[in-house]
């Protein structure tokens, strides 16, 4: 077929044969030469200019990008959230949305004594629901408590829109924000254990897995295949995740041994706690975004915090209002750093109404993970926000009773920040008065780098006394009660 053929089928106004022209391709300048020999192509031809043009105009253009989901939020309040109204829980929820990438077009709650078992709101609601969406169009429903396997598919059955609830949403940022492998584990794992209860029979046809002679019974239904799967996965993922956990030990060991006091940043989520990190070094290590849960991963860095003192500052994973438990379980290894802290820095946005409800958020899961009790500095960050004094980096900021009003972003009380850190440090040391021998040399040289000492040398043995790291301490009694024991059967001479 020559070449008039091939311009009709591709949409050519004017496939006038013999013509000649050059055509502009979408990535650069090309000239089309079309011939036609016995075989059907001449040489010396070329193609009407507008047949570049006419083909990309009849290939309608493939949009790759993901749909934005349109979401509506619902939410039951019961009165037992303390501090918590439905409408500023939704608040919050509609953030946590936006942050997963929907657009929220309409929010609804009702005051109830209780969730109701079935629908999750009252039935009446839910109709109400399915009202909403005809006029709002959303095809995702969001609600603000988790929902129950059967709360879940009611609903969907009668909006036929996807349902998820609040750990569902907040599991996916987690999954959006993922950057580590160790990361990505611990998101995986969560996402499996939450999913275990809430499988759905979906291929009906593959009730049975095999047939015929020596198959028949009731075999294994495709259900109980994907929770074996799901088990199984879950549990080789909890052995990769005891595997991050271990490596963290061991690096944890290693900061032990040099005796560097470690300080951990904890807080609510988008308090700024990776921004005050970036002040306290004074360089970006660590992500910093205006969204919830922008750091997943923990950034440790060595800080200095005056008179030669340095500790390892280590930013953790921020917490949130009905935080779902997967998510604590399955973090427990990252989470760790928080138990391994000498001393917390809670850090607070100063600006946000509902601080209290965020510090009693943040206790809960501290007390969950058995750290409700440790050496705590509160941090009240964004004070440019709240005090005008703050705008002013170099300005005096007071300190009162373990907290302090400070700007990450502005600099203003990082001075008096470490002064706090390094005091709450040198109140946990303890006293010594021992005796120990010149073989423990190495322990003597980390003593007096860590420690504020001063050194008595004997004929054979040297006295310490002074004030040092409970770590340090520890060792130093153990060497001095090894040394009074080599004292006492006599061969305390044999060096």
């Amino acid at each position: 077929m020559g070449a008039p053929d091939i311009g009709r089928r591709c949409g050519l106004a004017h496939p006038v044969e013999g013509s000649a022209a050059t055509t502009d391709a979408l990535a650069g300048r090309a000239t089309w030469a079309w011939s036609r020999s016995t075989s059907g192509i001449e040489p010396g031809l070329d193609r009407a200019n507008d047949y570049t043009t006419a083909a990309v105009t009849a290939a309608k253009l493939i949009d790759l990008a993901t749909p934005i989901e349109k979401a509506f939020l619902v939410a039951v309040d019961t009165g037992d959230e303390g501090g918590w109204t439905a409408e500023e829980s939704l608040s919050e929820l509609a953030n946590l949305a936006t942050t997963a990438g929907a657009e929220v077009v309409g929010a609804e709650w009702q005051n109830r004594r209780h969730v109701d078992p079935n629908w999750y709101v009252g039935k009446g609601k839910a109709a109400e629901l399915a009202h909403a969406r005809s006029e709002t169009g959303f095809d995702l429903l969001v609600t603000d408590d988790e929902l129950s396997p059967g709360q879940q598919k009611a609903l969907e059955s009668l909006l036929n829109v996807k349902v998820i609830d609040r750990s569902r949403l907040i599991l996916d940022i987690f999954a959006l924000h993922a950057q580590t492998h160790e990361g990505r584990l611990q998101v995986e794992l969560a996402q499996l254990e939450y999913q275990l209860p809430r499988l759905t029979r979906l291929w009906t046809h593959l009730s049975r897995t095999g047939g015929g002679i020596g198959t028949r019974g009731p075999g294994e239904s495709q259900l109980e295949t994907d929770r074996r799967i799901i088990r199984t996965r879950i549990a080789k993922m909890k052995e990769r995740v005891e595997q991050v956990r271990q490596q963290r030990a061991t690096a944890a060991r290693g900061r032990d041994r040099r005796l560097i006091p470690t300080v951990g940043i904890v807080g609510y989520t988008n308090a700024g706690k990776s921004t005050l990190l970036n002040a306290l070094v004074g360089s970006e290590v660590a992500r910093t975004e205006d969204k919830l849960f922008a750091t997943l991963d923990p950034t440790s860095r060595q800080v200095r915090l005056g008179d030669g003192q340095t500790a390892i500052v280590t930013d953790t994973v921020g917490f949130i209002h009905k935080l779902p438990h997967q998510l604590v379980d399955a973090f427990r290894a990252t989470l760790e750093e928080v138990n391994r802290a000498d001393v917390l820095i809670e850090v607070v946005d100063a600006s946000d109404p509902h601080l209290r409800e965020h510090r009693a958020t943040v206790q809960t899961v501290l007390d969950e993970l058995g750290a409700g009790d440790k050496p705590r500095l509160v941090a009240f960050n964004k004070a440019d926000l709240v005090e005008a004094a703050a705008h002013d980096g170099d300005a005096p900021a007071p300190a009162l009773a373990g907290s302090c009003l400070v700007s990450a972003l502005t600099g203003y009380g990082l001075d008096t920040l470490r002064a706090e850190i390094a005091a709450i440090l040198a109140s946990l040391w303890v006293d010594v008065d021992v005796a120990v021998p010149y073989a423990a040399g190495e322990l003597l040289a980390r003593i007096r780098e860590r420690g504020t000492v001063e050194l008595e040398y004997g004929e054979r043995d040297v006295r310490v006394h002074g004030r040092v790291a409970p770590s340090l301490a520890g060792e130093l009694e153990s060497a001095a009660t090894r040394w009074a024991e080599t004292l006492s059967d006599g061969t305390g001479g044999q060096q």
